[in-house]
């Protein structure tokens, strides 16, 4: 599967933010105009909330593409295991290598550790990914005829390969209603006020409660993608926000807009996700 460019969502709301008005609501992406963001924001369910932002995703990206580019299951479940602290860019340029050596579990357990590590290296943590990749493989040809599994017990007992993995590979690859929650859809269901940010678990359970079944998949990659355009995690005015600026409390507005950015720090070990 090759990478699908994602085209810039069409904002014409950047334009008219400065002439909104009640009238013109209807002609721009809901929640651009912010003539109705106090109401909003002091009258709107979680639920009520929730429709009006997959409305709003729909408009930007009506049809998501896989962001890892793969060719069946199994490439799918490797690439997701990469992409582990690494950009997905990142992956779609070291896997060709990797997967024109070896692309199915038969053929990476004939490929050494330190090979599959030198491979993988640009994407970090490859002492921990390459002997998951190495292991997992021999797993499949052992217990599941080298195929990789549909359901999601089995996935996760796989190394490597957390709840997060296990949810995307079900969605992506089986088409299993999923919806996979990482650190950055954790973030903006916060800050629209859709989840408490206790936990990614709870995230997830609300998520799931609050977005019909069907569109949990999709929900999924509209999300990521418009974090990554409109919505990152640092120096961000969620006041500009075509969904913040509506759906954010004014407090966390506030809170986000006084908060100090973090100095990243690299973790030396690799969580399965």
């Amino acid at each position: 599967m090759r990478p699908v460019a994602i085209a810039a969502a069409a904002t014409p709301w950047r334009a008219a933010r400065s002439r909104c008005s009640p009238s013109a609501e209807s002609s721009f992406p809901l929640g651009v105009c912010n003539f109705n963001t106090r109401y909003a924001r002091a009258s709107m369910t979680r639920a009520e909330k929730t429709e009006r932002i997959r409305k709003q995703l729909d408009e930007f990206y009506p049809n998501p593409p896989i962001p890892l580019d793969h060719t069946d299951s199994y490439s799918l479940l490797i690439a997701v295991l990469l992409s582990a602290q690494c950009t997905d860019v990142r992956v779609n340029l070291v896997t060709p290598e990797l997967f024109a050596l070896a692309d199915s579990p038969q053929k990476m357990v004939k490929l050494t550790v330190a090979k599959i590590r030198s491979i993988i290296r640009p994407c970090g943590l490859s002492p921990q990914k390459s002997k998951a990749i190495h292991t997992l493989s021999h797993m499949l040809l052992d217990l599941h005829g080298g195929e990789v599994p549909g359901n999601f017990e089995d996935l996760e007992a796989l190394p490597g390969v957390g709840h997060k993995t296990a949810s995307v590979v079900m969605s992506q690859a089986f088409g299993h209603p999923a919806f996979a929650v990482d650190t950055h859809i954790h973030r903006l269901a916060v800050r629209w006020g859709l989840s408490d940010g206790h936990s990614v678990e709870r995230t997830e359970r609300d998520l799931k409660r609050l977005f019909p079944r069907e569109t949990w998949s999709k929900a999924h990659l509209q999300i990521i993608f418009f974090g990554r355009e409109y919505c990152p995690a640092r120096s961000h005015d969620l006041s500009t926000c075509p969904i913040c600026g509506w759906a954010a409390t004014k407090k966390r507005v506030r809170e986000e807009a006084y908060r100090p950015a973090k100095k990243a720090t690299k973790k030396s070990t690799a969580k399965k996700r």
